[in-house]
């Protein structure tokens, strides 16, 4: 049991459990069961989220979500606390935890994560850093599960940056013995303590990780293509980099090299006519909305599984997972 969540494989042992958990219960919300609907294992617990970035996704997913479980969500913008100003991490960290039963924070430098975690005395979860994503990577991977019947000779290719979103889902593929290619340019390859953790799993599990420059190399005969913007928030001087990711465009050109049962996946927003087409995005073998709705239903299970673990295994009991 972890207290904290600050790249997913921080969850590597209950991983599968947590997505499996996440998919059943959101079955069961929305059929109107009476146990899942009055399931609150949040009740009195406020959850503090601390946003350095903006958000659409991560902010209506966490704040719904705690709702729906019982609790209070607390939104707190980078000009609403003195976070890393005229106060330390390290005293936030304390002074929140004094107040709340979980805290989210979205930020920019990994190590300010990591450091409110050294210093909180509740779970802290990632919300997004600049080396990790892993709420993203459990709502990818519910997503993958739920729209592919079996992980046994799945294969996943990101065509794309080398950024946090691939990180987590790189492990996340890895840890459930999943193959995965990464077409990346020269230059713009994932971190290599990361590719190293997610070979260690892949080799524990059966499964491949492949590096190359070539996306047609990468989806060919892939089961789902994932891309991401090539300039990321905070990167917008950056204007150069764009010419480095010509050719990876996911495309109707593109996904014909793919398993006729291809899926489209996107973390969003997107900038339609870059990265990806709109003939893509709004295919019926796209599933970035499945994806994005699934956002909330993963960080239900895991903010659960965090705080209140004695619930999530009776509601995973109830369930019948095993």
């Amino acid at each position: 049991m972890v207290d904290h969540l600050l790249a997913i494989d921080d969850v590597n042992e209950d991983f599968e459990d947590i997505l499996r958990w996440a998919i059943e219960f959101k079955r069961l919300w929305k059929q109107g069961d009476e146990v899942a609907l009055n399931f609150l294992p949040l009740d009195t617990v406020a959850v503090g989220s601390i946003y350095e970035k903006p958000s659409t996704r991560t902010r209506v997913s966490f704040e719904v979500g705690i709702q729906r479980l019982g609790g209070s969500a607390l939104t707190l913008s980078k000009n609403d606390i003195q976070l890393g100003t005229s106060e330390t991490i390290g005293d936030t960290a304390q002074v929140l935890s004094r107040f709340l039963g979980a805290i989210t924070y979205r930020c920019f430098a990994h190590d300010d994560v990591e450091a409110l975690a050294e210093h909180a005395t509740v779970p802290v979860l990632n919300a997004l850093s600049a080396k990790h994503h892993p709420c993203q990577a459990a709502a990818d991977l519910m997503t993958i599960l739920e729209h592919h019947d079996t992980t046994e000779n799945l294969t996943v290719a990101w065509v794309g940056d080398g950024n946090n979103v691939l990180h987590d889902l790189m492990l996340a593929c890895a840890m459930l013995g999943i193959d995965i290619r990464y077409a990346c340019p020269d230059g713009y390859e994932p971190a290599e303590d990361v590719v190293a953790r997610t070979e260690a799993f892949a080799k524990l599990n059966g499964s491949s990780v492949i590096h190359t420059t070539d996306p047609i190399e990468a989806v060919n005969d892939a089961h789902v293509v994932y891309t991401d913007v090539f300039i990321s928030m905070g990167e917008e001087h950056l204007t150069d980099k764009v010419q480095a990711f010509d050719g990876y465009q996911v495309n109707k050109a593109m996904v014909q090299h793919m398993n006729d049962r291809w899926s489209f996946m996107h973390c969003l927003p997107a900038h339609r006519g870059d990265e990806v087409t709109d003939w893509v995005m709004d295919h019926e073998q796209s599933i970035v909305f499945d994806q994005a709705e699934n956002r909330m239903w993963a960080q239900m299970s895991l903010l659960t599984y965090l705080v209140n673990n004695g619930a999530w295994a009776a509601m995973k009991d109830f369930m019948g997972l095993v």
